[in-house]
This record gives structure tokens, C-alpha cells and sequence, in this order.
């Protein structure tokens, strides 16, 4: 097993980043470089927190979501890593996986590595393709119309009855007054439009998760 792998972010009970409520681990670095990535901070493979896979998985098999989903950052880049954490979360209890990637599926069947195959084995769900901002799109947990809805398996098979539009964002207001979403923007430049009506200040780059403050 990989003892470690680099998270940028988590976040327990997310609603609209694929079917149901959902773990969401954001992992750090990714090396493909999309225009106007909505996560530009977590780019950088320095960065984020060096965690316990095994730990990792306890929390993830502990919490009260039905499902997990990757994203970042690039999942595939941490492969070998994420593929022991998604066993190891199964070895306790059993949950859907999706994961979000920006290579598409036929690069990492015909020239990924390894651990790649492993990890795509072992997906429910995967987003596949580089965030096009000239093709943004209001689609189900896409943010532009090259990427794809895979169903690798029978899991979530009424995902194909389920409106290809956007399942929106998920907005949390802290103690301290920051506001946090999550999700995939249906809008192109979400970020500056929130600034502008709310008349919020960035706390920091990240769009998925964002937090903003008065």
C-alpha cells in the first residue's frame, strides 16, 4: 500500500458533485494545465497536506456519505495512492466511486500506467476530458461540453434517466462569516459574478471549494 497521499482539500457531505451525498477528496497538483482551471491553487504538486491513506479511508468509511468522489488537482496523477485508499475504504464499507479527470478515458486505457488501470477499475462513475472554458456548458457535474459522463458500471444506472443539466452548487456560511461552494460552475466566470452582487472579497484562489468573506 502507498502510505501517503497529497489532499488539497475535503469536505464530508457534498451534494452536488455526483450521485447522492458524497466525501469529496480534492487532490493536490496536476500537471495538464487547463485555461482557466477553477482550481488554479492546487496545480502546484507542493502544496496541500501529506496524509495517511489508512487515516484517510477511517474517515471517509466513518462518515455518513454514500458515496466518494476524486477530484482536483488531477486524481490520476496520485493513482497508486488513491487506488489503496478507494480499497481500503471498501474493505470497510461499501461506496460508489466517481472520479474526475482531466485525460479522457481512451488515453488512460490505451497509454496509462499501471496504477492508472487500477484506479479506473476501480470507478463507478468518471468524468473524463480538460475543462474547455470556450466550451462551457450547464451539464450534470461537467463544466464544459467536451468532458464525459462515463457509467463503468450498473451502480448508478438511473444516472441515465437523470437530466443532463447542471445539479447546481452547494453554499455554506461559517461561523466567521466566510461563504463556501462547491460544485462545478454552470456559468463561466461564477467567481467574479459573486464579487460583483454580493460584494465579497476572496479569501483565497480556490473555486471548488470557494470561501469568500465580507
Amino acid at each position: 500500500m502507498s502510505g501517503f497521499l497529497r489532499v488539497a482539500e475535503t469536505h464530508a457531505a457534498c451534494d452536488v458533485l455526483g450521485p447522492g451525498t458524497r466525501f469529496v477528496v480534492w487532490v493536490q497538483g496536476c500537471g495538464i494545465g487547463c485555461r482557466d482551471c477553477v482550481s488554479p491553487q492546487w496545480i502546484p504538486f507542493r502544496g496541500g497536506q501529506e496524509v495517511a491513506v489508512r487515516q484517510l479511508a477511517g474517515r471517509i468509511a466513518d462518515s455518513d456519505a454514500a458515496g466518494l468522489t476524486l477530484s482536483g488537482g488531477e486524481p490520476f496523477a496520485q493513482a497508486g495512492p488513491l487506488a489503496d485508499l478507494v480499497e481500503e475504504v471498501r474493505g470497510r464499507r461499501d461506496l460508489s466511486v466517481m472520479s474526475y479527470t482531466g485525460y479522457t478515458i481512451e488515453h488512460l486505457r490505451a497509454h496509462g500506467t499501471s496504477e492508472q488501470h487500477r484506479l479506473l477499475a476501480l470507478l463507478d462513475i468518471l468524468v473524463d476530458g480538460p475543462y474547455l472554458v470556450a466550451r462551457q456548458a450547464d451539464l450534470l457535474w461537467r463544466g464544459s461540453a467536451n468532458q464525459r459522463l462515463h457509467l463503468l458500471t450498473e451502480r448508478h444506472a438511473e444516472v441515465r434517466e437523470q437530466a443532463d443539466r447542471s445539479a447546481g452548487l452547494q453554499f455554506e456560511v461559517g461561523t466567521d462569516a466566510t461563504v463556501r461552494w462547491l460544485g462545478v460552475p454552470p456559468v463561466a466566470g461564477l467567481r467574479g459574478r459573486l464579487e460583483h452582487h454580493l460584494g465579497l472579497v476572496p479569501v483565497q484562489a480556490a473555486n471548488r471549494p470557494e470561501e469568500l468573506s465580507p
